[in-house]
């Protein structure tokens, strides 16, 4: 009954359990602890999430024999010094945004999202079905790493500010908290971009040290407390259009585990990708009715902004790949799955989100009769 409670519940990873668990048990499989080292603050419960959902389905899939501790960032090392820590074996993997670290590599940017990238489904397609776990995979060679995704949080919001930006010219000066290669963007437009941990945004925007923030949405954004200090709330995140999580896991311990562990490994962190983005999805619209009732006042971005934006990203990448060849290479193959799945989704998903979106679906929904 236990196991088919787990089946039921643990999607891909149960699954996979199904076929591997009975033989874990009985060949007498090794114990085997692990830690792995977060760049995210517990209290954000879906982010940091993803590597509990994660670590439980391992452990339950090995019938506890394999089992996964999660440290938040600053438990272990400080949440921007985990790619250190796999690499040197100081833990055994981590749970990371790997744009984080674009300072070793800019290629680690790919990982996670660029400005005017791929959407979520677009990009866990490219990692799966395209080139891309393949190409990342022997990028993390350099850095003794093994890398999984791990998470998606969808298409994010695009800040907290405490002045309105109408303008291009808004742009000029603002110190803007804001994650990977949307702070080269950024800089690119006139802006000036901070690289702060999750746990330290709130008071450095309430402090005035920076004048605007973006994070997630409105789910986390809400937690992290920004409407307090800062009222405007831009959309869309321009830069984060389907930011991927990942799980990096040490090459030298992955190389020790026997096959249906490293199996089991895989499935787990499936799993957990598709689990954090459904949590997102669910409780993003509750909670931006939330932050609206707060005072939160929402914006678009102007076109002239995202054009501009625009135009800055992609002289920005033709650069790095005449000076990069590593970018090259991976951002050439990015680059072609993303045209051509912008050629599908214009014609099936925008064309049908463009509808449902536009009111007419729920006006008709409300008049429809009830049934006696």
């Amino acid at each position: 009954m236990e196991r088919r409670k787990f089946l039921q519940n643990a999607g891909i990873a149960g699954i996979l359990a199904a076929g591997v668990a009975p033989a874990v048990h009985a060949q007498g499989a090794p114990t085997i602890r692990w830690r792995l080292a977060s760049s995210f603050p517990k209290a954000l419960d879906t982010i940091f999430g993803a590597a509990d959902v994660f670590s439980k389905t391992v452990s339950e899939a090995t019938g506890g024999k394999f089992t996964i501790s999660i440290h938040a960032g600053g438990e272990l090392m400080p949440p921007f010094g985990v790619v250190d820590g796999v690499q040197q074996g100081t833990v055994e993997c981590a749970h990371t945004a790997p744009y984080y670290f674009f300072g070793k590599d800019d290629t680690f940017a790919i990982d996670c999202a660029i400005p005017f990238g791929l959407n979520s489904r677009q990009m866990t397609a490219w990692m799966y079905e395209g080139n891309g776990l393949k190409l990342l995979r022997e990028f993390y060679k350099n850095y003794n790493i093994v890398n999984f995704p791990m998470g998606n949080t969808g298409a994010q919001m695009g800040g907290w500010y405490r002045k309105e930006i109408k303008t291009l010219a808004d742009i000029k000066g603002l110190k803007m908290r804001i994650g990977g290669f949307g702070g080269k963007v950024l800089s690119a437009i006139g802006g000036v971009p901070q690289n702060i941990p999750g746990g330290e945004i709130y008071q450095a925007l309430e402090k005035g040290t920076i004048d605007a923030t973006e994070w997630v949405g409105p789910y986390d954004d809400e937690k992290l407390g920004f409407v307090k200090v800062a009222k405007h709330y831009y959309y869309p995140g321009w830069w984060e259009g389907g930011p991927q999580l990942s799980l990096y896991v040490n090459q030298k311990a992955y190389d020790s585990l026997p096959a249906d562990y490293k199996a089991i490994l895989a499935a787990a962190a499936s799993h957990a990708h598709v689990d954090m983005q459904a949590k997102y999805d669910a409780k993003n619209p509750a909670a931006l009715k939330r932050l609206v009732s707060s005072g939160a006042k929402l914006h678009q971005f102007d076109k002239t902004i995202l054009m501009a934006a625009h135009d800055a990203a992609m002289a920005l990448y033709s650069d790095l790949s005449a000076k990069n060849p590593a970018w090259k290479k991976v951002y050439e193959d990015y680059a072609a799955f993303r045209d051509e799945q912008h050629l599908w989704f214009r014609f099936a998903e925008a064309g049908f989100d463009n509808f449902m979106q536009s009111g007419r679906f729920a006006s008709k929904a409300k008049a429809a009769p009830k049934k006696k």
